[in-house]
């Protein structure tokens, strides 16, 4: 077959969606570009396209490196030189490619047009103009910008997550990961990914942010260094990572000569805004790059050179929500803040950078309980990367431990709505031993707040004396206003150690406080609180009537956040006395606290339905809600229900279920609910999951017993690749089975057919025990 693509070297790792999509977008537009930064693997993915699609081109697929050309007058020549070479006419090379290929069906790939793009583009237009049967892909560090162009932005190869080492099972599921151990097998035959290095390769293919030419080279450091002693020095990843291969184009030899590469073609204005742009972690909104990089230049010239910089593949723009976010991977920051950036250019902006997240967190917590709530919890969220890097530079550099002080405590609702505990707690733990000899009405605020996420967190002691602390500061203060703060966390640690009377009265002495400061936070907060304990006392009018004015807070102000709590608290408050309507509150508090995205309330709704679930004699599906609530409480950094008056109902919960069903269903059952995440457990809580009846469930719809064993390799996690390994038959055949189960069953995910696996055998098991 006509054409001239190198043959593969070493294996294509991943890129299944990208190769797809590709081919899709090849078949529907004439041309097609490939864009991302140097490194990324557009040459790579190019070529897999193009090698995939030799068929549909009877006269060929051709590949035109440009990548050492510097003139844009001889593009068109090289062109020519290629897919024409024995041509010897005199004419101009644009119109000998036009003759050559006016009747051809032919795919031209060009690759590394970044630096040409201008006399590419005018090249590509003319020749598809011309050449019905031309389709042209390219490779570049942006777009050609012309007209019918489709462009695919090639990401980076998935990596783990930073905050969860992976399993090997994950791991070996991981792009990034795959690529380093193939490429690390090459260079040292034998290694292998193992328990003693896969965190070190995590943590590898993480810092180099899934960058393939950034892999590729850090795998061939194994002939001379551990996995353990690359991750070390990965602090100087550009002085690393040299001695790429000898075939590969000069500035590609080496990761600094790659973004060497990149900043060449960048004007002035966006080196400029790159190295500013460094100060930011984890990426940044338009708001926050004007306010903080505009420097000496118009705010409103940031969105021209952003840009610029998202078309030349320095910025990646991705969507959140209703608004447009920023990012740039770790390697192209790091650069940007030791090439782009004077020392004294970075002391400035990481000013900015620390007094606009400040202004952001003390605007959030000012509005918290108000109609953008939403709106702020999900930036802050957005925000988490930034707003550590802020606290961090308040509690490292001088002068800057007051406003980490300020930050933390303006973020403790969001810490708490979100069940950040672990973090809260970290920062707050931070501020507070910098000031550990101040007295002032921050540390006093800093105590309470830290006070109650110590408490959430099971920390009873520590919560105690941090309480205590706050009490006494406040007294040395005399201020009214912070004894209340003080009474409101201690009425909390009481209802948590059991003392529901002596909460109540905290409580309500804490409420009429806030009624006369106006402060709406606290009163809901209280409110809430007084719902609770009203109901877990007997007094269910009372706790009604609490919820009452809590809501009716949360509805004038248009907050959110705190109609799920306050749904969950009644809903708590009533489920031994009034279960059926104790579902229906927890069951509404679920939708609210996910639309919320608050997992503390949502892991407390499931936690409760367990239990009536319990009561019910609903054993199984008890079973599976203590462990999807199990799972929650862990993901919230919590031990799970804290007040003793609630640890009772769930220890009589677990034995009553366990007696039920049996200590091997039940262990089972809750295995299963733990491996569902948040999201599925509260589909599961909800019913959401559409398909037969529980009865139907109960009595089990004909399966064969090849269908019965398919599933219950589902119920265990397994994929359908996993599956068809092990019952040694074909990917397609497990699909086909899979799809009849789902069928048969009235389901559409295979997370019923996991739960209902287990109901079955629960429910066997207690027929014949």
């Amino acid at each position: 077959m006509a054409g001239n693509l190198p043959l593969e070297l070493n294996s294509f790792v991943g890129r299944r969606h990208e190769t797809t999509e590709s081919r899709r977008l090849l078949s529907s537009s004439r041309l097609l570009t490939l864009t991302g930064i140097g490194g990324v693997g557009k040459t790579r993915l190019a070529l897999r396209v193009a090698a995939d699609s030799r068929r549909d081109f009877e006269d060929g697929v051709w590949l035109v490196e440009l990548g050492d050309l510097r003139d844009p007058a001889l593009v068109a020549g090289v062109v020519a030189a290629t897919i024409a070479p024995r041509n010897t006419s005199s004419e101009p090379p644009l119109e000998m490619l036009v003759g050559h290929l006016r009747d051809r069906r032919l795919l031209l790939v060009i690759d590394n047009c970044e630096h040409l793009v201008d006399a590419v583009a005018s090249l590509a237009m003319s020749l598809l103009r011309s050449c019905p049967g031309l389709r042209i892909l390219t490779t570049s560090r942006e777009a050609l910008e012309v007209g019918g162009e489709a462009v695919l932005r090639v990401p980076s190869l998935s990596v783990p997550d930073p905050d969860t080492p992976p399993s090997l099972h994950d791991l070996s599921r991981c792009d990034a990961a795959t690529l380093f151990v193939e490429r690390a097998a090459v260079a040292v035959p034998g290694f292998v990914l193992g328990e003693n290095n896969r965190v070190a390769v995590a943590q590898i293919c993480h810092q180099l942010d899934g960058l393939p030419l950034a892999i590729e080279l850090a795998a061939v450091r194994l002939r001379t260094l551990s996995v353990e002693q690359i991750l070390e020095r990965l602090s100087d990843r550009y002085r690393l990572l040299t001695g790429g291969r000898r075939g590969a184009p000069s500035r590609q030899q080496t990761l600094r000569l790659c973004i060497d590469w990149s900043r060449e073609l960048c004007t002035e204005a966006e080196r400029e805004l790159w190295g500013r742009l460094s100060v930011f972690s984890g990426g940044f909104e338009l708001d926050a790059a004007e306010g903080i990089c505009a420097g000496d230049r118009p705010v409103d010239e940031v969105l021209d050179v952003l840009a610029s910089l998202v078309d030349k593949s320095i910025l990646i723009c991705e969507g959140a929500g209703a608004v447009v976010r920023y990012r740039m991977l770790e390697t192209l920051r790091e650069y940007g803040r030791e090439e782009l950036l004077a020392a004294d250019d970075l002391a400035v902006l990481r000013r900015r950078h620390l007094n606009w997240y400040q202004d952001l967190a003390s605007t959030t917590r000012s509005q918290w309980i108000g109609p953008r709530q939403i709106e702020l919890m999900a930036r802050l969220g957005r925000e988490q990367s930034n707003l550590r890097e802020a606290m961090y530079r308040c509690m490292t550099e001088p002068n800057g431990s007051d406003k980490g002080l300020q930050i933390s405590v303006a973020l403790f609702p969001f810490w708490l709505s979100r069940g950040l505990l672990r973090e809260g707690r970290y920062w707050l733990d931070y501020a507070l031993d910098l000031h550990r000899d101040e007295q002032s009405v921050e540390r006093v605020r800093a105590l309470c707040a830290n006070s109650l996420l110590a408490g959430y967190h099971g920390d009873i002691d520590a919560a105690t004396a941090m309480a205590e602390a706050g009490a006494d500061l406040a007294e040395q203060l005399d201020d009214d206003t912070l004894r209340s703060a003080v009474v409101h966390a201690t009425a909390y640690l009481a209802a948590f150690a059991g003392d529901l009377p002596g909460a109540v009265a905290g409580w309500a002495k804490a409420l009429a406080a806030y009624q006369d400061q106006g402060n709406n936070l606290r009163q809901i907060s209280t409110l809430l609180g007084l719902t609770l304990a009203s109901g877990l006392l007997g007094d269910a009018d009372r706790a009604v009537r609490y919820q009452g004015e809590a809501l009716a807070i949360s509805e004038r102000t248009g907050e959110f956040v705190y109609r799920a709590y306050a749904a969950c608290a009644l809903g708590l408050a009533l489920w031994q006395a009034h279960p059926p309507r104790a579902a229906g509150l927890l069951e509404q508090g679920l939708r609210l606290s996910r639309s919320a995205d608050d997992m503390l309330a949502a892991a407390m709704c499931v936690e409760t339905l367990a239990w009536i679930a319990c009561a019910e004699n609903r054993a199984p599906r008890a079973a599976l809600l203590l462990g999807a609530a199990q799972r929650m409480w862990r993901a919230v950094g919590s031990p799970g229900v804290v007040a003793r008056t609630l640890q009772v109902y769930h220890a009589q919960c677990e034995q009553q279920t366990r007696r039920g069903i049996g200590d091997r269903a039940f262990d089972e059952a809750i295995r299963e609910g733990s491996r569902w995440s948040p999201e599925e457990a509260i589909a599961f809580a909800l019913d959401e999951l559409p398909g037969a009846e529980e009865e139907r469930k109960a009595s089990g719809p004909a399966l064969t017993p090849r269908e019965r064993q398919v599933a219950g390799l589902v119920s265990q996690g397994l994929t359908n690749r996993a599956i068809a390994a092990k019952l040694v038959i074909s990917q397609r055949t497990v699909q086909g089975h899979v799809e009849q189960i789902l069928a048969k069953l009235g389901f559409v995910s295979r997370i019923q057919v996991a739960a209902w696996i287990v109901e079955q055998e629960m429910s066997s098991r207690s027929v014949h025990a």
